[in-house]
């Protein structure tokens, strides 16, 4: 898992690097272009699935989610949060902190497919790192994104996931 996490960091190093490359310091606006920075702080809700609905039958949870607009129809987002399943039968539930690196094509006017890579990383029971993809179908306007998706955590020879609704209320930055 090692590996992975190197990974997902060198990936977000480009990242930031690349965003910071594009800064660049004007007296005044060349453009009356909108900012292409955007910040979401979402409310999460799902039912686990795999490995996880043994121990768990309810998942809440909230993000925070920071989006560059590269175009009209594609964006960078970068997610990271809590998730909470709820324990069942004795269980004592299990904490997750996703960090993820992703993208939103919009396919159509405000709807979008969203795809995620990242690691999860749980706070409670073994304390493992996690393989953590998510593809979404989404509908997001200038306030509001309200996505469903799959969620798959893996690694450590346990794989689990979630099926989750976000709904996010969002600003320019």
């Amino acid at each position: 898992m090692k590996n992975t996490t190197r990974w997902i960091a060198s990936v977000a190093t480009a990242a930031a690097i690349f965003f910071a490359g594009n800064v660049n310091a004007q007296t005044a606006p060349t453009t009356t272009t909108p900012n292409p920075w955007r910040f979401g702080i979402g409310l999460e809700a799902g039912v686990p699935t795999g490995n996880a609905n043994t121990i768990s039958s309810f998942e809440l949870g909230g993000t925070a989610r920071l989006q560059y607009d590269m175009t009209s129809h594609f964006a960078w987002t970068l997610t990271s949060g809590y998730y909470n399943m709820f324990g069942k039968d004795g269980y004592s539930g299990l904490g997750l902190v996703p960090v993820k690196l992703g993208i939103k094509e919009f396919f159509a006017p405000q709807f979008y497919f969203g795809a995620e890579a990242g690691a999860a990383f749980e706070t409670s029971q073994s304390k493992d790192t996690k393989l953590d993809l998510s593809p979404t179908l989404g509908w997001a306007n200038h306030t509001w994104d309200v996505g469903v998706r799959y969620e798959n955590f893996s690694g450590q020879g346990n794989s689990y996931g979630l099926v989750g609704l976000r709904v996010a209320y969002a600003f320019g930055l």
